[in-house]
């Protein structure tokens, strides 16, 4: 897929962060803007954005270092396929990350968390349901960004911010597979367990959470 051309929807605001040229990026490339194997530009992508090339450069060499594009000294940056082994490889640090965040969390869960997560995983199930894979991706990420936040580590935090996107590439792409039902169950049983302050089997369902994605590995 080309660059889009609506240039003006997109500019970004002169004098924000890097980190805001990395996350459109990545999030480009997460929702299938950028498709497996599209060549990038950063003059390209730097018009798109309304920033120098500066910034464009920094961010795609952190998306290289998160797995998302493949590039090199010389020679041009594409976007990275999907690989098995990559994937599986997130998977295992990002659901280890979330057991350790829910672990570090439950004592630390208020009322408003536990309602928050509630409401997350309601607006999580509503969107499976009308078949919405944005809205769906995203109330599972507030639900679980929620004691993530909670624990206070910002090291699982970093962790989950470099490898959380692989995951969630493939939950775009192969969303009509993936019915959620499984996670919309497991969602409940942990905001019940963080509540009843029982550490060791909210972390054990966090974990398995994470673990329920195993039938869309078994698609690549």
């Amino acid at each position: 897929m080309p660059i889009p051309q609506d240039a003006g929807a997109n500019a970004l605001k002169r004098g924000l962060l890097r980190d805001d040229v990395y996350t459109r990026l990545r999030d480009a490339i997460v929702d299938g803007t950028f498709a497996p194997g599209e060549q990038l530009r950063d003059l390209e992508l730097a018009d798109w954005l309304g920033v120098s090339r500066t910034p464009v450069r920094e961010a795609i060499l952190r998306l290289s270092a998160a797995g998302l594009v493949s590039a090199a000294p010389g020679r041009s940056t594409t976007v990275a396929p999907l690989e098995v082994k990559a994937i599986r490889d997130a998977q295992s640090v990002v659901a280890a990350m979330h057991r350790l965040a829910v672990e570090q969390a439950v004592a630390q869960l208020t009322a408003d968390d536990l309602g928050a997560m509630r409401a997350a995983n309601k607006a999580f199930a509503a969107a499976m349901r009308a078949g919405d894979a944005d809205a769906a991706l995203a109330a599972d990420d507030e639900f679980h960004a929620i004691p993530v936040r909670a624990s206070g580590n910002t090291a699982i935090a970093t962790v989950l911010d470099q490898f959380s996107p692989i995951i969630r590439r493939l939950e775009r792409q192969r969303f009509g597979s993936f019915t959620g039902r499984a996670s919309v169950t497991l969602h409940s049983r942990l905001v019940d367990l963080c509540e009843s302050g029982d550490i060791d089997a909210a972390a054990e369902v966090s974990h398995e959470t994470w673990q329920s994605l195993q039938p869309l590995l078994d698609t690549l």
